[in-house]
């Protein structure tokens, strides 16, 4: 498994390795000035030397990648005999993989070796989701319905209306702000909640991240849908998904959030919403289920 230092697009190809349930080894991805370019052939040149001395036989059955920096290095792999999978569009030589993860919102033209899903992949189990409700006890004492609010980058302003929004659907929210989130932000949303039963974690506080309790106690989940990783995460819940517009939102963003629109599996959030019933949607042990059907294992 190739991994990329951005968290949100290694979290795709972890999640991956992870649900295959098979021994595999994460090869983390340094990269050269050349990794900018789009490489239109099969190429560890993307890379940084310390890196492409990681690269040796024997050579992998299986490669999972993600993040179109990575794709080049997969497809050198795939040259030594390795089967690809990779998420997210690859760049040039999409022909070269045998199965692609495309989100529904990129628009990816149908072909043999493409897999359109929901979203992104991501590391939520309900295994996990179960043993967080363990670790975080104290939000089970919160007046139900709990309302996990999960917030991105986006004005003090907007935090402050989500917010409002947020505690007028349940009887108490499970907050937290994530690095992208400003300390003016934060202090908008504290105010939005103040008098309301509530738990907010500020990121960088002390003590565990609360993130993945937040989503096993909840029974609905709004998000700031600048965020495709927790949104995506969040389908794996079997709670009600809102989507909060922080403004600002670009057309591949809004797109992201209208395909789960469209899917019946999330709805805007707005003064009016109300509870709606859900099942858990795990788009990653799909695109486990298929790597197996084609006999890639």
């Amino acid at each position: 498994m190739l991994q990329d230092p951005r968290a949100g697009t290694a979290a795709q190809a972890l999640g991956i390795a992870e649900a295959l349930g098979e021994p595999f080894r994460a090869i983390p991805l340094g990269w050269s000035r050349l990794a900018a370019l789009p490489l239109p052939f099969p190429s560890l040149w993307g890379l940084d030397a310390g890196t492409r001395a990681r690269f040796s036989p024997p050579w992998p059955r299986l490669v999972i990648s993600a993040g179109r920096r990575a794709a080049p290095a997969a497809r050198w792999l795939r040259a030594r005999g390795a089967r690809t999978v990779h998420c997210m569009r690859p760049g040039p030589g999409a022909g070269d993989f045998d199965l692609l993860v495309i989100p529904h919102h990129d628009n990816p033209a149908p072909a043999p070796n493409t897999l359109p899903i929901l979203g992104a992949t991501h590391r939520m189990t309900a295994a996990k989701l179960t043993a967080a409700r363990a670790e975080f006890p104290q939000f089970a004492a919160l007046p139900g319905p709990r309302v996990a609010l999960l917030l991105g980058a986006l004005a003090p302003g907007a935090a402050a209306r989500i917010g409002a929004q947020a505690r007028a659907l349940g009887g108490s929210v499970l907050a937290t702000t994530s690095r992208r989130t400003g300390a003016e932000a934060a202090e908008a949303l504290a105010a939005a909640l103040a008098g309301h039963p509530h738990s907010l974690f500020r990121w960088g506080d002390a003590g565990p991240n609360p993130f993945v309790g937040l989503l096993g106690h909840a029974d609905a989940v709004v998000v700031s849908a600048d965020s495709i990783s927790m949104a995506s995460e969040a389908l794996a819940t079997p709670a009600a998904l809102f989507l909060a517009d922080p403004g600002g939102l670009g057309p591949r963003h809004r797109a992201f959030a209208e395909s789960l629109v469209a899917a019946g599996e999330a709805r805007w959030l707005s003064a009016d919403a109300t509870l709606f019933p859900r099942v858990p949607r795990n788009e990653t042990t799909r695109v486990a289920e298929a790597i197996r059907e084609r006999g890639f294992l």
